[in-house]
């Protein structure tokens, strides 16, 4: 490899969103529930937020929205449904060659059977105003919503479900199969599974392990039915899934925080991949999280330098993941890493740290092909609501008025730098 040009020549630089956090006047599973939980989240976010971050060892308190039951509700979101061109422009202007979204199943296929064509034909003025700005699509599938009518029959534990996506995905694959090469099927399986089926704070809320264990073979029989529609429609496709990968690390020498440690890791890390393999034509990191497992499962946080959200900034956990990823020979994909940061007082130094360490994997040998930042625009944070602010450039919500962040401008002096285009 040229030393002068770490990065290949074709990588990809750009940022990453989701459907149901951007767009607005979404309909789907999620936005029915946050509806009837805004008040909830509203009053119990003190525990659930304040309490919790202290407990990190954190000052970070919430800003006041989080206290107010509209902050849980998606809304109008930033509007970019209708101002994806506007978006797309600031991409382009920050340097970015690549761009991750999501299409929401909700809107394509809002009863069974029935799909929607003015959808479907928006999608594509998408998929069509990023490839007019020289910016490489890659589109995710599902990114944990559903059309209502799959979650009343049964949503992700149902045996129907990988039939139901498989039909969805060959609609979606059929009609940009011409102009899309980049598919991802599920973001961060594991969430849904652990947060809705597990710690029951996502729909459809059921704690219930078992059914935990049922939804992650669903998940994995729909994402190995979509990878075959996706190469019988587009054999040159290159299809995957996004997984949220944590870098996890006993507390201690302890055995038992060992144990703890290693059971996390499979859960976490682990066991979808086992579950997809040979069906993955590359692998994909979203990364935010370095944990300490203290027995039975607690974490510690003693980082000085924490997100908004109370995240450790440790960005030598893209080092981690890119090399033991490394074994699979794959190519590899960062399709999310990002920060809370409503200041912008870190994002600088998270991103730089970011390209620091992909370097060193570079020249250690991974195949790393694209850093996807999470995310273009600050966005709908789920069951957080709009107070966590991630984005390259600043909504304001009231306007929707655009802004920049300084961060953002940096990204594009890399960029450009690593392009030899300064």
């Amino acid at each position: 490899m040229d030393m002068k040009r770490i990065f290949p020549k074709d990588f990809l630089w750009g940022s990453s969103a989701a459907a149901h956090q951007v767009e607005g006047n979404n309909y789907n599973d999620w936005s029915v529930w946050e509806k009837k939980n805004a008040a909830h989240l509203a009053k119990t976010a003190q525990k659930r937020w304040n309490d919790d971050l202290r407990m990190k060892g954190t000052n970070i308190a919430l800003p006041e929205e989080a206290f107010d039951p509209s902050n849980y509700i998606s809304g109008d979101a930033t509007d970019h449904y209708n101002r994806f061109r506007e978006d797309f422009d600031i991409a382009k202007s920050l340097g970015h060659n690549a761009h991750r979204f999501g299409i929401d199943w909700a809107r394509i296929e809002p009863e069974e059977g029935k799909f929607n064509e003015k959808e479907i034909a928006h999608y594509r003025k998408v998929i069509s105003a990023l490839r007019e700005r020289g910016i490489e699509p890659m589109v995710c599938l599902s990114h944990w919503t559903l059309p209502i009518w799959v979650a009343e029959t049964g949503g992700i534990v149902s045996s129907k479900f990988p039939d139901y996506f498989a039909r969805y995905v060959r609609r979606i694959v059929e009609e940009y199969k011409d102009s899309v090469t980049l598919w991802i099927t599920f973001n961060e399986p594991t969430v849904p599974i652990l947060a809705g089926y597990i710690a029951g704070v996502f729909p459809p809320q059921r704690k219930n392990p078992l059914l935990s264990l049922r939804v992650y073979k669903v998940l994995a029989a729909a994402h190995r039915m979509a990878y075959g529609i996706i190469h019988e429609l587009s054999p040159d496709a290159q299809v995957g899934f996004a997984p949220a990968l944590i870098y996890l690390e006993p507390y201690s020498r302890s055995p038992l925080d060992k144990i703890a440690c290693n059971f996390a890791d499979y859960w976490v890390n682990k066991h979808f991949l086992k579950l997809t393999g040979g069906t993955n034509d590359y692998l994909a990191i979203q990364y935010y999280d370095h944990l300490k497992i203290k027995f039975p499962a607690s974490v510690k946080s003693e980082a000085e330098k924490v997100s908004d959200m109370g995240s450790e900034l440790h960005q030598e956990g893209l080092y981690y993941w890119l090399m033991r990823l490394k074994k699979y020979n794959l190519p590899i994909y960062i399709t999310e890493n990002g920060i809370a940061d409503a200041k912008d007082k870190y994002r600088t130094e998270f991103i730089k740290d970011a390209v620091h360490y992909m370097k060193k994997a570079l020249r250690e040998g991974a195949d790393l092909r694209g850093y996807f930042h999470w995310s273009l625009t600050d966005n709908f944070e789920w069951n957080k609501g709009f107070w966590p602010r991630f984005g390259l450039v600043e909504i304001d919500y009231k306007t929707k008025e655009r802004r920049i962040r300084k961060s953002a401008q940096i990204y594009k002096d890399i960029i450009l730098k690593e392009r030899g285009e300064e």
